[in-house]
């Protein structure tokens, strides 16, 4: 991949990248523009954070709620506010003292509906088309009806029966000619015009002038002649002519049609006349550069690549340094003009090479911003990355570090009590019957997206290898069935995301082993299998995947070959794991996140102390999240639920009283009992971590169980056991919103709910004050979803995007700038249920931050043993000190007698300060005079449940 050229090595000397102190996350669409976004920036500065961190802003299909689905990088989203809307954003942050960091999509476009005319221009020229190098298209797969053209699966019924149908309709308009299926209008591949025209001239009057038929045959024969759409050997120049000539017959037609009513009699006679004949239609659209087919076969047959398995969302193909240099040609400027001030980068293991565009991306930026390239980063940059456990993220990537999924994981596993697992495993087979360890339902639900919802990009994959045996005397017997199954038993294997291997054979340490994992563990699961492929295959498939020639050179083949099985690996492995096996395996949902493994029962406090000092020493301005768009549960959703690790026999109680009326609301259908075991299990764990905290008198919210009945008919759906996207089960579905209205319109039922939600909700809220704090004040740059300032008990998207109410949170923060100080604290501990509690611990941990900016971006960090029930860390640099105290598993410490854990709670334990001095509470304002280092907690937590201590 190359990018613009750095500037010589006498440019001047490059200012040091904007690196934000702290972020905060802003979900834009058109009923929250920049208009709205730059209405709170006011606040989002009173509040403390440094910078505000938007989701996409580029143009997306109309009405898009997130923007992932990106129609042009080059234009900024008119439905948000244009590029002017945009620049007066960013000036009234300037003004603020606040920078903007924006979300960038990079490898993929939304096709949705003809709103992408890049993706329009290869439908209408094919191969021909000047942007046929933006999208990963398979123009000759095995299937041959799709040589040299696109499917389309985007019918609701077989093709046949929806021609027969006439729904679909050659309309012209103008000039211009579309094939309209419902709402949806497709361009006429130009070449296919000639027919329809020649049929016109056909038709004309015997009167008609000369003139007319003249030109008219001229246009003909101009559209006949054209290049085929299908020629592979075409220039960029041979297809910019092309596109050329086609917009001067284009204006020849047009004005020709606009001169002669009897020319357009004519040709309209002749559209009618094909609609009206089946055959005839079916003949024009056979001539189409796509293939139109009824969506049920995407799955196996697409031959673009996909986000995921979004037919709407059609990936990039970013290695070409054409497509980097379009696609980033409006954020360069942006970066150059200081509209923005760094990048968040989506989904970057879905890159052909992403270590490649990493470093080309800040090679660009340095190039807009006139500074010269090397080592060293002009622009803040982080990456979507999930890292599995003992997972490393790669040292020489040329960014600040991943966007926080890795500290989510780590963070909320601290509050979950390791101790129970057994008891809590064992009362969740007994309820659901699920025997299946997570690994289990992972290694499945793999299989299943392969087969189910990826097959066609694996077909594509296999037919790849298949051409690299053929040209191997050792592996030319090797059927195409057989590379199938091995591709399919590896990447159902494979121990991390992907792997990043790249062209020229450089990979990161560790690649070799964990491909070697994969195979090793295929190995094992094919010899289970009843019918076995053959060993040796897997051995070849190891030997192209690290690149492994007799020569000891790089081929090229194999090497495309590696990196496109990279690109697939994660999209399995995402949608295996965390939208099915998340779903089916449903222990303690608390750890079901984003990041996160649920088979790691928790997260022992001397692992998160390792994982904080590594990434202080090696990333120490990567981002810190806890709620994002893409978690499945709101931050504080998950703090409660994890309140039942620590009490699983009074979840076995609650569990066995609502038995029988679970059974009662059930219903008999051919697969078994609706709702299932799984789900009713995942049903109660969902409405106890959302049962609103603030709810008056236990009334619940009027959207409560329309919220909850929403939830389970997506996560059951993702499960894909009853029913799912792909073949949705009405009847089951129907049960599923049905059971939740009635089951909380249950007097008895809500009572016991009420009860259990009583006794866990202080210690939930502990979990939720405590690791707001932490992510406030470890090593990195912490994030605040948007509204995550008070309590999210939010549930997967679209549930996590609803409107924010910035006027009650910026009364909040108005009143703790006018007092703050322990009555205060106190006083809101007293109402917690409110949240402003998690306002006042966000709003003085940032202070504190800004107050002391190099002591949290640059401060050493070092673990602190302070027992069982506190997680403590001191942060250190050029002698200012902070010390993070923040309690966990405190329903087990208090053992229920206090609603906090408070003075005498804590007994005699000890914290261990730093050194002596005199410690300031940031939290409360309170005042602790240190002499020997050492302190009692029940001094520090005395009136507080919380501390951030700076030392004076």
């Amino acid at each position: 991949m190359s990018a613009p050229s750095p500037t010589p090595p006498d440019a001047p000397v490059m200012p040091t990248a904007h690196l934000p102190g702290s972020t905060y996350r802003l979900q834009l669409h058109r009923d929250f523009d920049f208009a709205a976004a730059r209405r709170v920036l006011p606040y989002l500065k009173r509040l403390g954070v440094t910078d505000v961190y938007l989701s996409p802003i580029w143009t997306s299909t109309p009405g898009s709620t997130h923007g992932y689905d990106v129609t042009d990088h080059s234009q900024v989203n008119p439905e948000l506010g244009g590029m002017g809307g945009l620049k007066r954003l960013s000036a009234r942050a300037r003004e603020l003292g606040l920078g903007l960091i924006v979300d960038f999509v990079p490898n993929h476009m939304g096709i949705q509906g003809g709103h992408n005319p890049y993706w329009e221009d290869v439908l209408t020229h094919g191969q021909a088309s000047r942007y046929a190098h933006f999208f990963d298209i398979s123009w000759r797969p095995l299937k041959r009806a799709l040589d040299g053209k696109v499917l389309l699966p985007l019918l609701g019924d077989q093709y046949g029966r929806v021609l027969e149908r006439h729904e679909l309709v050659l309309e012209r308009d103008g000039p211009v000619f579309t094939l309209r299926y419902w709402e949806r209008r497709l361009p006429i591949s130009p070449k296919s015009l000639a027919g329809l025209l020649t049929g016109a001239s056909e038709k004309l009057p015997a009167r008609t002038a000369d003139l007319t038929r003249a030109e008219l045959a001229s246009i003909a024969r101009s559209v006949a002649n054209l290049p085929r759409s299908t020629a592979r050997d075409l220039t960029d120049d041979d297809r910019e002519e092309r596109a050329q000539e086609m917009e001067v017959m284009t204006r020849r037609l047009g004005a020709l049609l606009d001169a002669s009513r009897p020319m357009r009699d004519a040709l309209d006679a002749t559209i009618a006349e094909t609609n009206a004949d089946p055959l005839r239609l079916d003949a024009l659209i056979s001539e189409q550069n796509y293939r139109l087919a009824f969506w049920k076969v995407a799955s196996e047959e697409i031959n673009y690549r996909r986000f995921f398995d979004i037919n709407d969302l059609a990936a990039l193909r970013m290695e070409d340094w054409r497509v980097f240099e379009w696609a980033h040609r409006t954020l360069f400027a942006l970066l150059r003009d200081g509209v923005l001030q760094g990048v968040r980068l989506d989904h970057t293991d879905g890159l052909y090479d992403p270590a490649g565009y990493f470093r080309a991306l800040q090679e660009g930026a340095a190039a807009a911003l006139g500074v010269p390239g090397g080592p060293e980063l002009p622009v803040y940059v982080v990456a979507e990355k999930i890292l599995e456990p003992g997972e490393t993220l790669p040292e020489s990537w040329a960014i600040h570090g991943t966007t926080g999924y890795d500290f989510l994981a780590q963070l909320g596993g601290v509050f979950v009590d390791g101790a129970n697992e057994d008891d809590l495993s064992a009362i969740y087979r007994r309820f659901t019957g699920d025997r299946l360890s997570y690994g289990e339902h992972l290694y499945r639900g793999k299989h299943l997206i392969q087969r189910v919802s990826l097959p066609g990009e694996v077909n594509v994959l296999t037919e790849h290898l298949e051409s690299l045996a053929e040209a191997d005397l050792g592996s030319r017997d090797f059927t195409l069935s057989t590379l199938r199954g091995a591709v399919r038993e590896v990447i159902a294997s494979f121990p991390v995301y992907r792997t990043y291997i790249r062209s020229d054979g450089q990979r990161e340490s560790g690649d070799n082993a964990k491909i070697a994992h994969a195979v090793r563990d295929a190995r094992a699961h094919n010899l289970r299998e009843g019918q076995p492929l053959d060993p040796s295959v897997f051995g070849f498939l190891e030997g192209v995947l690290t690149l492994d020639s007799p020569d000891g050179r790089v081929r090229a083949n194999d090497a495309d070959f590696a990196l496109k099985f990279q690109q697939l690996t994660g999209p399995v492995t995402a949608k295996g794991a965390e939208d099915t096996a998340f779903y089916r395996y449903g222990r303690l949902l608390s750890l079901n996140e984003v990041g996160g493994d649920p088979a790691l029962f928790g997260t022992p406090p001397r692992t998160f102390h390792a994982m904080a000092r590594q990434r202080a020493e090696r990333w120490p301005h990567a981002m810190l999240a806890s709620s994002t768009h893409d978690t499945k549960r709101g931050e504080d959703t998950r703090a409660r639920i994890s309140v039942l690790s620590e009490i699983p026999q009074a979840w076995g109680v609650f569990l066995n009283a609502s038995a029988p009326l679970l059974l009662a609301l059930s219903q008999d259908q051919e697969l078994g009992r609706a709702p299932s075991a799984l789900d009713k299990y995942v049903l109660l764990q969902t409405v106890l971590g959302a049962y609103p905290l603030d709810a008056e008198g236990g009334a619940l919210p009027d959207d409560f169980a329309p919220r909850m009945a929403a939830y389970m008919v997506k996560a059951a759906r993702e499960a894909k056991l009853r029913t799912s996207w792909a073949s949705p089960q009405e009847d089951y579905e129907a049960v599923l919103e049905a059971f939740v209205p009635a089951l909380l319109a249950d007097a008895a039922f809500m009572a016991r709910l009420r009860e259990l939600h009583d006794r866990i909700s202080p210690y939930g809220a502990q979990n939720s004050v405590s690791a707001a704090l932490v992510r406030l004040s470890a090593p990195g740059v912490p994030d605040t979803y948007q509204g995550s300032e008070g309590w999210n008990q939010s549930l997967v998207d679209p549930d996590n995007r609803r409107p924010v109410d910035y006027a009650t949170l910026s009364r909040r923060v108005a009143r703790l700038e006018r007092r703050h100080d322990l009555g205060v604290a106190r006083a809101l501990l007293e109402r917690y249920a409110t949240g402003e509690i998690k306002t006042m611990i966000t709003w003085a941990a940032l202070r504190a931050r800004a107050d002391h900016p190099e002591l949290f971006a640059h401060g050493t960090y070092r673990a602190i043993d302070a027992g069982k029930y506190v997680l403590a860390f001191a942060r250190e640099h050029a002698g200012q000190v902070a010390v993070t105290v923040a309690p966990r598993l405190t329903l087990t410490l208090t053992r229920e007698r206090t609603p906090w854990a408070l003075g005498e709670a804590w007994g005699t334990r000890q914290l261990t300060l730093p050194g002596p001095g005199t410690y300031v509470n940031a939290l409360t304002g309170e005042r602790l005079r240190v002499r020997s280092g050492k302190v009692p907690l029940a001094k520090v937590l005395e009136d507080f449940p919380a501390a951030l201590l700076l030392r004076r």
